[in-house]
């Protein structure tokens, strides 16, 4: 056996009867914050190039997987397998340049291809209605990443960051920026958020939404024309 279906004996053993009374008491949204809690310690890894730490971080994320698969089986949903095939389908699939005839030669077209094959599955799904604009976003996605998703995907649609919204300068505030301006930068504005009583989550969280909205709207009125 390998040390993934050992991995998968000993979640089913914690879950079975006379396993261990916690793992028994789980279910999908219980485990919700461990996930974010692992992913977040895998994170700190990756950032610190901590390769001895990054392999004991990647477990207890793979746990996770393990964890949930192993309750959907247990439910009769899907299983472990189902999930690793899957992903592999999907892999093969949206990689036609490695398993397929077509040649590409630049990340930017992987990733044109990637959205338009992502898109072209979405529609033999049935999905209904006008596509929208912004792919959608996890909601849990932290508000920082999110609003830099929503950039973006607007840089990839052409579109301008809309006016009255403080972005006049950005693309001046961007050419003389580094990683570790930025971060000062961003630190400093956290720390006043604390001073101030504002939570700097929900704050930006809200400014990203006006944004979505104002360049949504603009879309809109183009069509309109």
């Amino acid at each position: 056996m390998s040390a993934l279906d050992d991995l998968k004996e000993t979640v089913a053993r914690l879950r079975g009867p006379g396993g261990c009374p916690w793992d028994r008491e789980q279910d999908h949204r219980s485990l919700r914050i461990c996930l974010i809690e692992e992913c977040c310690e895998l994170l700190d890894t990756i950032d610190r190039l901590d390769l001895e730490h990054m392999r004991e971080e990647l477990g207890d994320v793979l746990l996770q997987v393990v964890f949930h698969a192993n309750l959907a089986e247990e439910a009769g949903h899907f299983t472990l397998d189902d999930v690793a095939a899957e992903i592999n389908r999907k892999l093969i699939r949206r990689h036609p340049h490695v398993f397929g005839e077509a040649a590409l030669s630049t990340s930017a077209e992987v990733l044109q291809q990637w959205d338009r094959i992502k898109a072209e599955e979405k529609e033999g799904k049935g999905a209904e209605g006008p596509a929208p604009l912004f792919k959608e976003l996890p909601p849990t996605l932290p508000a920082l990443l999110h609003a830099w998703e929503l950039v973006k995907q607007a840089q990839k649609k052409g579109l301008p960051l809309p006016q009255g919204q403080g972005l006049e300068e950005v693309e001046a505030v961007a050419a003389g920026l580094s990683a570790e301006t930025a971060g000062r930068e961003l630190f400093r504005l956290a720390a006043a958020c604390r001073l101030a009583g504002i939570e700097p989550e929900t704050a930006l969280r809200e400014q990203t939404a006006r944004v979505k909205a104002a360049l949504e709207s603009g879309q809109a009125s183009e069509t309109g024309r």
